[in-house]
């Protein structure tokens, strides 16, 4: 029996390759692996010595050799590959250890490209796939986490076939996720935009949810090997585990308060949509205004904030039911303040990068770029123009309104979310929904803006936020009645802003 053993990461292999020694394998490795084992007393024949041809090109030609792939590739069941084997000498390999150069790691290294391509694993690569081709008589092991339970199943004589397909699948996986973080690289250091023909995106299990959406989805986070940043790689400082809808719900928070980097912002999610942002001098301020923008949804809410949270803010978070709050940093003092809440989830964010955007359809997926940008243009198209001040809170409505499921409607004031409008089939509910909520809480509306994030295509909508107290609107305009529309603005005394992008989020 033999059993052939290359890993770039080697500890705790020696465990694995005891066992097969003492069990009569004849352990066969490269140079690097075969030093490290003999240095912990295990006997090795290298793969050289065995082919009868030395490794060349500074080590990038191993075991890409007849004897070696024979031996692997062997069938004990077929009748002509005994008798060509024993032909030509070659004996089989019955077990395959194996893990590949540090490619993942070392592109994140400052490498020239020549540099990064030595660690594209050629040999590692090809003997993995051919041992999980050969799963009905070899077993490879490409996870040290399999190296224990395998080394038992092998002393006890008891590792199945179900089991070496299991372990061939974890292999195909290990080498398809390899390949396409090469893959993912090369488009990087090309500046390749157009869409790959065929495309696999590397995702790497991070860690098992405890459910998804529903008690009875299982839910699992994956992370981004091109993505160092997210709300995937938040760092938990405290609380209850996180769930599926507090990562949604929490990356939804992160997103709209990113879009106000020079300001103290506050924004609390429910349900993945803004039930409350607000601008204020500082963190605290900000804080209390969401709150009181909508302070019954805020109940169970997710809060992100832009900045280091203190123990006066702490204080404040913590006299209100919350399932998450995620920032920047945290002062000592505030994370003491916070811990009297044993369950609420304190997150550490470090940042957001932009990738792109895909989502699930029955059959595929729909892969697009994210949505980045917040206007074209800025274009009064009333005669009357916004104030000063009610331009500063249209932007703000907007800048939130993007992240609103859409029908999307935001009524604000005072930088200061008076009630939202999101998930509608049709527009004018939207605003129903985002006035009666302002109305609700008792906000008053005169002088207040209206964004909606698509065009109004009836000047109903204007007629409403009229009604309502509203003086200004923002819209992407484009419908084929903008001039009706501008008309009753027009009629009102209402400021009307085009931004000439619409943000639809369904």
């Amino acid at each position: 029996m033999r059993a052939l053993i290359s890993v770039y990461r080697k500890e705790g292999v020696e465990e694995l390759a005891r066992t097969l020694a003492d069990l009569g394998y004849e352990i066969l490795s490269t140079g690097g692996t075969a030093d490290y084992l003999r240095k912990h007393g295990v006997e090795v024949e290298e793969i050289a010595k065995v082919t009868g041809f030395p490794e060349i090109l500074g080590g990038r030609v191993k075991s890409l050799h007849p004897v070696i792939h024979g031996g692997i590739l062997y069938r004990d069941w077929v009748e002509s590959d005994r008798m060509e084997l024993e032909e030509l000498g070659i004996l089989p390999i019955d077990v395959v250890v194996v893990n590949l150069y540090p490619f993942e790691e070392m592109m994140r290294e400052d490498l020239s490209e020549k540099e990064l391509m030595e660690f594209v694993d050629i040999g590692g690569p090809s003997l993995i796939r051919a041992a999980a081709k050969n799963y009905f008589r070899v077993t490879v092991v490409v996870d040290p986490a399999d190296y224990g339970w395998v080394a038992r199943r092998l002393e006890k004589g008891e590792l199945t076939e179900e089991e070496r397909a299991r372990l061939a699948w974890k292999a195909f996986s290990h080498t398809a996720y390899y390949d396409s973080v090469v893959s993912g690289a090369l488009k990087e250091m090309l500046s390749i935009e157009e869409p790959a023909q065929e495309l696999t995106l590397p995702m790497k299990l991070s860690k098992r949810l405890r459910y998804g959406e529903n008690p009875h989805q299982k839910g699992y986070l994956y992370t981004d090997p091109f993505d160092s940043l997210g709300v995937a790689r938040v760092e938990v400082l405290q609380g209850k585990e996180m769930s599926f809808n507090n990562y949604l719900d929490a990356d939804a928070a992160v997103r709209i308060a990113l879009e106000f980097p020079n300001e103290p912002v506050c924004v609390i999610v429910k349900h993945n949509n803004p039930c409350g942002v607000a601008v204020g001098r500082d963190l605290e301020e900000a804080f209390l205004r969401a709150r009181a923008s909508d302070p019954e949804s805020a109940f169970g809410g997710i809060v992100a904030l832009n900045d280091t949270v203190t123990p006066k803010l702490a204080k404040e978070l913590t006299s209100l039911f919350l399932e998450v709050v995620v920032a920047p940093d945290y002062e000592d003092t505030a994370l003491s303040e916070l811990s009297v809440k044993k369950n609420l989830r304190v997150l550490k964010f470090y940042g957001l990068s932009h990738t792109q955007d895909l989502k699930k359809i029955s059959g595929g997926f729909l892969l697009q770029e994210e949505d980045t940008s917040l206007y074209e243009q800025l274009k009064v198209v009333t005669r009357r123009e916004p104030s000063p001040e009610e331009m500063e809170d249209l932007l703000f409505a907007w800048k939130v309104c993007k992240h609103v499921k859409s029908n999307a409607v935001v009524v604000a004031k005072g930088r200061q979310t008076l009630g939202v409008g999101s998930g509608q089939v049709s527009r004018i509910d939207s605003i129903r929904c985002a006035i009666r909520k302002a109305q609700r809480f008792g906000f008053d509306l005169k002088g207040g803006v209206l964004a909606s994030e698509a065009f109004f295509p009836f000047r109903d909508s204007v007629d409403l936020a009229h009604e309502a107290g509203i003086t200004a609107l923002i819209q992407p305009g484009g419908s084929i009645r903008d001039r009706e529309v501008v008309e009753a603005a027009d009629s009102y005394g209402m400021a009307m802003v085009f931004t000439g992008m619409r943000h639809f989020k369904h």
